[in-house]
């Protein structure tokens, strides 16, 4: 059975969770214009909160999970849809990050992630009439990652158990647990 027929009768976002491409056409296109629309309304908010315990139940209301209370976020905090990030405990994000999340973001235990960093886990295809299509990729950030200031992850990237990712990387490859990488393209530079 191929993954189109598997996916046949599902709602959009369980086809975005699996990575199925999504046209402006769609049929329950209004739906996902929906959610992005309550995500701008509750980012307003969240990035007018001045308590961190604030800007972690707003985020919760964004993402539709319970926060765990050791983790931090930092305002402003930007994301598109929010219902696809899910974070770990003692999780610290600084100020500006911008988490585009319509192919799905995973952030493990213990992870820190500099100011202003980019998480997009979305493309287009390249084709100019076609170019409104979502493709959604995950990105993971496993447990103990650091990721530098202004370092910007592209879609369908992992990031390894105890990786460092330096400030102003592109990553557009996995990283493996304990390697530091820097550049753009991010290549490995060393090991931990």
């Amino acid at each position: 059975m191929d993954m189109s027929s598997q996916l046949k009768g599902k709602g959009i976002f369980e086809r975005m969770r699996a990575g199925e491409v999504i046209r402006k056409d769609d049929p329950e296109y209004t739906q996902f214009r929906q959610v992005v629309a309550r995500t701008i309304r509750l980012s307003a908010g969240l990035n007018a909160s001045t308590d961190i315990d604030q800007v972690r139940q707003r985020l919760s209301e964004i993402t539709g999970k319970d926060i765990d209370g050791s983790t931090t976020i930092f305002p402003p905090f930007y994301t598109n849809f929010g219902q696809f990030i899910i974070l770990g405990k003692n999780v610290f994000i600084n100020h500006a990050c911008s988490f585009l999340d319509m192919g799905g973001i995973t952030i493990e235990d213990n992870v820190m992630i500099g100011p202003r960093v980019n998480l997009t886990s979305e493309t287009h295809p390249l084709d100019p009439d076609n170019r409104e299509t979502v493709i959604p990729k995950p990105i993971v950030i496993r447990r103990n990652a650091w990721i530098g200031a202004a370092a910007t992850i592209l879609p369908g990237v992992t990031i390894g158990e105890n990786a460092v990712v330096a400030a102003g990387a592109v990553v557009s490859r996995d990283v493996p647990a304990n390697a530091v990488v820097a550049g753009i393209p991010a290549k490995i530079v060393k090991t931990i």
